[in-house]
């Protein structure tokens, strides 16, 4: 049946509204006109959409092509072409982010933007344990914590009908997006980019949402994939040992009564991050202060700081959104800094997804993977080059290279602009380490809110606390009512403060100590059988990327270990020592030519002896390779029921 007019109209409005460029290569991709990529490719330098100028008369002639092509398909046209060969999607994705992109990146894209439908699906996807196998094994699964890769597991597990149980210390799922409610705490990854690629979300209100529509994503993902009956909510782990006679796991939760209740599993997924313990300076006399001490991560729907004099202690990524959040409300606001950070303009932070580019992500076939694909490389790997260190650089202190200088004087003019006429702030501001030594924080109006009469920006470190005042360093004082810490994780603790004992009675935290975890890929660790750790140490992206796809990256080595173990009779799965330390050595070596390593670079991406210990070397690809298939030469591995003979 022939659209009507207005209907005509209606799309070609639709389509105006959304990015061109991901619109146009969704164009190529429906009609395998190559020649568009031509047309459009002098007017794209790079993958962000203020890095995009096609001219209106070109725009125009691409959305009506578009709105004949959606006309066409609407009215029982073919439907789309095989997906194209490798080389023409190289120079496809070449184009939509105006650098090249190797031939080597292919494959990953095209398993993470689902362009080849079924062609493209995780292996893992298809496949399902045999019910007999699990019957006769009594095969189970136990993860820890219900956060976004915990869920994630947790899906994975429920398609290949592995039987598991979840334990999660809260009410509900959600992780630290769950504990986290502070005023302004959003994700400072692209929301189209920070979900799981498997279950997208065209209905993100922002670009970079807020905590309660992550959390409403989280949600949807338990309820969507009936995951909610596995899940025991107030269950706490506080232990776990590994019999070897047995080839299992034994866990002890405490529950909401304090009731000690045990589990016992062939397999355990510890799914609790690096960022879910707060870290608190010990201050000499915090015990004393009479106000209210708070905690981004605690705070509540009852926490209040209106008409107090309130001191912000931290200035990184949860201290940048809290900041502009509450300086209105309340009466005086004391910054204290112990670094600057590098904060960047981003001008689609606080910015909401225009209905247009909903319904394009909708209903344009395509236009949501190349989006996505957009995203992946502005937020990662078209990055990654900028973290190395060139040892011939002749520049200034203040950056590692030449395209880490660039960067550097984009964000000093930003800088610069914001703070225009308050050189006093700004030199307090200026961080002395080169751009994404530490994350790069998206301002969400962070400079505006250093402007205000009622905020003072303090630099000098403090020398204790007293009932009613922080006291600092050289003499002064800071008379406040309330102080709220800004200051982070105890991410070097990882797994902490469960006792998890291995194979040798030894627990991993007289192994790591409390700041040095390893891992190899950061997920299984020699003398603890069968255990998997998601986001484990130096799996963190410290300059980009998203967590969210490490995480899948994570669980499908995961679950092809699982696999191996059902479909080979294999009771325990443990690293081999040698293979773990080579991966840690290297890893050391790989760190020192980043600019984490920098000598000006003080983080907590470091433990007390200088090690690098939560951000990983890799590109995204390159952890993508690394963890796509186990490879059982790298363990020690145990019969079902075995003698423990090694295969």
């Amino acid at each position: 049946m022939r659209m009507t007019t207005q209907r005509e109209a209606e799309l070609e409005e639709l389509l105006r509204g959304a990015d061109i460029v991901p619109l146009a290569i969704s164009l190529v991709h429906l009609t395998g006109d190559l020649s568009i990529l031509e047309e459009i490719a002098p007017f794209i330098r790079g993958p962000w959409d203020y890095m995009q100028s096609v001219p209106e008369g070109i725009k125009a002639g691409l959305v009506a092509r578009m709105r004949a092509e959606l006309i066409r398909l609407d009215e029982g046209g073919a439907p789309r072409l095989p997906m194209p060969d490798t080389e023409t999607l190289r120079h496809m994705m070449s184009v939509a982010v105006g650098q090249e992109v190797g031939a080597d990146y292919v494959s990953m894209l095209v398993q993470q933007m689902s362009l080849g439908g079924e062609e493209s699906r995780d292996d893992i996807d298809d496949w399902r344990a045999d019910p007999k196998v699990l019957q006769s094994t009594s095969f189970r699964v136990l993860i820890v914590g219900a956060g976004l890769s915990g869920i994630c597991a947790a899906i994975k597990l429920q398609s290949a009908g592995i039987p598991y149980t979840i334990l999660e210390k809260n009410d509900s799922a959600g992780g630290t997006w769950f504990e986290n409610r502070y005023p302004g705490c959003a994700v400072d990854t692209p929301n189209h980019f920070y979900q799981f690629s498997f279950e997208p979300n065209n209905e993100w209100p922002n670009y970079y949402s807020q905590q309660p529509n992550i959390l409403e994503y989280i949600i949807h993902c338990v309820e969507k994939y009936g995951l909610r009956p596995n899940i025991r909510f107030h269950s706490e782990v506080t232990s776990a040992t590994y019999d070897a006679a047995r080839q299992l796991w034994k866990v002890c939760a405490r529950n909401e009564q304090g009731e000690i209740q045990h589990y016992e599993a062939q397999a355990l997924i510890t799914a609790v991050g690096q960022l879910n313990r707060p870290a608190i300076p010990d201050l000499p006399g915090l015990d004393s202060f009479s106000g209210e001490v708070t905690h981004t991560a605690t705070w509540t729907d009852t926490t209040s700081v209106a008409g107090k004099r309130v001191a912000l202690v931290g200035t990184g990524a949860s201290g940048v959104q809290i900041g502009p959040n509450i300086a209105g409300e309340v009466d005086q606001l004391f910054v204290l800094q112990r670094s600057g950070s590098w904060i960047v303009r981003n001008s689609n932070y606080l910015r909401r997804v225009e209905e247009p580019k909903k319904w394009a992500l909708n209903n344009v076939p395509f236009y949501g993977a190349w989006y996505r694909f957009q995203l992946f490389w502005a937020f990662g790997d078209g990055l990654f080059p900028a973290l190395k260190i060139d040892p011939d650089w002749q520049g200034d202190d203040g950056s590692i290279s030449a395209l880490n200088a660039r960067y550097r004087e984009a964000m000093v003019r930003y800088m610069s602009k914001e703070l225009e006429g308050r050189e006093d702030l700004l030199a307090k501001a200026m961080p002395t380490y080169p751009p994404y030594g530490k994350r790069a924080l998206a301002d969400a109006g962070w400079f505006k809110m250093l402007r205000r009469d009622n905020v003072h920006l303090i630099t000098t470190p403090i020398e204790r606390v007293s009932p009613d005042a922080i006291h600092l360093k050289d003499g002064s004082a800071v008379p406040v009512d309330a102080i709220v810490f800004a200051t982070g994780f105890q991410a070097g603790k990882i797994l902490w403060p469960m006792t998890i004992k291995g194979r040798s009675g030894r627990t991993i935290r007289e192994l790591w100590g409390d700041d040095d975890p390893r891992a190899y890929l950061g997920i299984t660790v020699p003398d603890f059988p069968n255990l998997f750790v998601l986001y484990g140490p130096n799996t963190n992206v410290g300059h980009g990327g998203s967590a969210i796809f490490l995480a899948e990256c994570q669980v499908r080595y995961t679950m092809k270990s699982l696999r191996a173990m059902l479909t080979e009779g294999i009771g325990a799965l443990e690293c081999r020592q040698d293979v773990h330390d080579a991966y840690n050595e290297r890893i050391d070596q790989e760190l020192r030519q980043l600019v984490w390593s920098h000598p000006s670079v003080g983080s907590w991406y470091k433990n007390d002896k200088g090690r690098i210990i939560t951000n990983q070397p890799w590109t995204l690809l390159e952890y993508w390779r690394l963890t796509r298939e186990p490879n059982l030469r790298e363990f020690h591995i145990e019969p079902r029921n075995g003698s423990g003979d090694e295969k």
